[in-house]
């Protein structure tokens, strides 16, 4: 079980850009990292569309927005070019970072896969904030207010 104040666990993923990531290339930065169960839903696209539209304001308060779902790279993608997303999204076709970070479980009607879930990283790499219970309507909103009142 992953908690808040435990080191993030490391990853190394391709990303939306065409390049590999790891968590380490955040160093210095807050890093939101969210868990999202498919690209194009409805419940996915509220959330990153949230993000999209305060990506500025997130990155003033020191922070980078990383989604993270299974989906491939063409996948993400379309969803990217579809919604101007201007963040980074990462492919995890495995789920293996996924599970790294107990985003995966059974999501109800919906059967055993990715989980809506948000960890919030500070820049030596721990975990300062979880969201567990994401609404994808306000979820950017909350996430801003925490950035704010973090320590930089």
């Amino acid at each position: 079980m992953i908690a808040e104040r435990t080191k993030a666990p490391d990853f190394e993923l391709e990303g939306s850009d065409g390049k590999k990531h790891t968590l380490g290339e955040f160093k210095g930065k807050y890093l939101v990292l969210y868990f999202y169960p498919k690209d194009d839903t409805p419940g996915c696209t509220t959330e990153a569309c949230g993000f999209r539209d305060m990506v500025g304001d997130i990155r003033k308060a020191g922070a980078e927005i990383v989604g993270i779902s299974k989906d491939s790279i063409a996948s993400h993608g379309k969803f990217g070019s579809k919604y101007k997303l201007n963040f980074l999204l990462l492919s995890d076709p495995d789920s293996k970072t996924i599970k790294a970070y107990d985003a995966y479980g059974d999501r109800g009607v919906f059967g055993i896969g990715t989980l809506r879930k948000t960890y919030i990283i500070d820049g030596h790499g721990v975990i300062v904030k979880i969201y567990e219970k994401v609404k994808p309507e306000v979820h950017s909103s909350e996430v801003l207010e925490f950035l704010k009142s973090a320590p930089s």
